[in-house]
């Protein structure tokens, strides 16, 4: 297989998290959401008796903050698009027409 030879060195900034350091970021910010989420279910059961809205408040928040905390979870990074297989497309999508009326029979 050959190899291609950049012109300018790949700069740090520019590398792709390692699979390990998403993953972290992924279950740590899970885990925050997952906190937040016990912090609501909390607050309700002990502001029911000041405020029944406000009880509901947190009560829809400790239900809906589990669902995102998961979709945030699965989300991983955007995929690159691979653009090896591609090929140049013509905007032309028939031949030029002829300068005689000739056709050729098959």
């Amino acid at each position: 297989m050959r190899r291609v030879q950049r012109d300018q060195p790949a700069l740090i900034t520019t590398a792709h998290e390692s699979a390990d350091e998403e993953y972290d970021r992924r279950r740590k910010r899970y885990a925050i959401m997952m906190g937040i989420r016990a912090v609501c279910v909390l607050a309700a059961a002990l502001t029911y008796r000041v405020s029944i809205w406000l009880a509901l408040a947190f009560l829809v928040g400790g239900a809906v903050l589990p669902w995102c905390a998961v979709l945030i979870a699965n989300d991983g990074p955007p995929r690159k698009r691979d653009t090896t297989g591609l090929f140049l497309r013509s905007t032309e999508r028939a031949l030029p027409p002829g300068k005689d009326d000739r056709t050729v029979e098959g």
